[in-house]
């Protein structure tokens, strides 16, 4: 008995971590399109509730997609434009366990701040120009390099990444990830605009009240913390 137990709780030491390294849960058909109802615009926390739409019903226009032949709308801050592409844009996704984002950078210091994804890697190519790119692992340990076009670089789950332009031309980045909800986490907007106490944050990072007030006005208004006691 003692002997089965053992082998018991071995099996569970082995399994449970690949279990809960998981991405997205297996498809158990070829494809769902979700119904979200008439006129009704499909909602990523939804998903799981609404039916799919009949096969028979379907066309190779559900499988396509045109959202991202142009750039997103340009940051003036930072010179970031970018169009995440989820289910919610593109319902064929749904189940494939995948979706994208177009990223562009205008020409000489365009830049995709700090960010993280926590449900999904993803991998990155480099369409045009070139681009200075990396992450950090959870050693603080930094992998970046300039990505010329053509090449690609994988920022895995969960951990910190950016991309700047270092060329003198606009460079157009191309990311796919891993999870059809893969989450965005945007460092700089994460810290300084969410309403964070301004004594944690002074202290934390030995800004003076002034640097603290000019922060959290460039990256947006203090919302009031729904979960603080």
């Amino acid at each position: 008995m003692a002997h089965r137990r053992r082998c018991l709780l071995l099996l569970l030491a082995v399994l449970l971590p690949a279990m809960a390294a998981r991405g997205d849960p297996d498809a158990v058909q070829d494809f769902c399109v979700p119904d979200a109802g008439r006129g009704r615009p499909v909602e990523l926390a939804m998903l799981p509730a609404y039916p799919c739409r009949s096969p028979a019903n379907l066309t190779a226009g559900d499988f396509a997609f045109s959202g991202v032949r142009a750039a997103g709308n340009f940051s003036p801050e930072t010179g970031f434009a970018g169009v995440s592409v989820t289910p919610a844009q593109f319902p064929g996704l749904h189940t494939l366990g995948m979706s994208f984002a177009r990223a562009d950078l205008s020409a000489a210091g365009g830049v995709n701040p700090p960010h993280y994804h926590p449900r999904a890697t993803e991998t990155a190519l480099v369409l045009a120009g070139r681009v200075y790119a990396g992450f950090v692992d959870s050693g603080g340990r930094l992998f970046a390099k300039v990505l010329e076009q053509g090449e690609v670089m994988v920022f895995p789950r969960a951990m910190v990444h950016f991309q700047l332009n270092v060329g003198d031309t606009p460079a157009t980045v191309y990311g796919a990830f891993n999870s059809e909800n893969p989450g965005i986490v945007r460092i700089p907007a994460t810290v300084f605009g969410s309403g964070i106490r301004e004594a944690v944050l002074e202290r934390a990072f030995g800004l003076t009240p002034a640097e603290l007030r000019r922060l959290e006005k460039r990256f947006g208004p203090p919302k009031k913390a729904e979960m603080e006691d």
